[in-house]
């Protein structure tokens, strides 16, 4: 009888679990190592139901003063609930092998408060699963500085190239458009 007592809660647990899965977006399955943090974010615990902005980044790109819009733009909207997410990557070979490095260039060099991972493989079968599914739903980074708008359903609305600023009214309207979308539904 106590054995049977002791199984609910673990049921329980795992039925949570499961439920918790269903509500997680295939976007935001798995976790990213913080840029000089020590620590993983938990994409689904961390974003789940959110309008996101994802950018890949690299320190040594002619595009990387864009990091200063970005965080303009995390300023301006994150009062609504938007999230931006840098992805640093040396796929286009213009990252730094050393992760203090990129965070000097981020944080130090244009004040970036939005949340960046150490770097990443965004292209090809390598990729990290958010850049998988981010190419599935749309295409892959074609440079750095790629730009993807995310509705809380884990949903690409649109994606803009490196010539793209974040202050472009296109860009805009799309991340209005993700902060004006519906909250992710929950599982029965």
């Amino acid at each position: 009888m106590l054995m049977r007592w002791l199984a609910v809660p673990a049921l329980l647990l795992a039925f949570t679990g499961l439920a918790q899965a269903a509500e997680c977006p295939a976007l935001l399955q798995g976790s990213l190592p913080k840029l000089r943090a020590n620590e993983s974010i938990d994409l689904c615990q961390r974003f789940a139901g959110k309008p996101l902005v994802v950018v890949n980044t690299a320190s040594f790109c002619g595009f990387a003063p864009q990091f200063k819009g970005l965080e303009a733009l995390n300023q301006r909207y994150k009062g609504q609930g938007l999230e931006v997410i840098g992805v640093p990557s040396n796929d286009f070979k213009q990252e730094s092998k050393d992760g203090a490095e990129t965070a000097k260039v981020c944080y130090v060099n244009y004040g970036v408060t939005f949340t960046m991972t150490e770097p990443q493989k965004v292209r090809g079968d390598d990729a990290t699963n958010l850049f998988k599914v981010l190419a599935k739903q749309s295409s892959a980074p074609k440079w750095n500085f790629y730009k993807y708008v995310v509705d809380r359903q884990g949903k690409v609305i649109a994606s803009f190239s490196s010539l793209t600023k974040p202050d472009d009214p296109d860009f805009i309207t799309a991340v209005e458009k993700a902060l004006a979308s519906p909250p992710l539904a929950s599982a029965p």
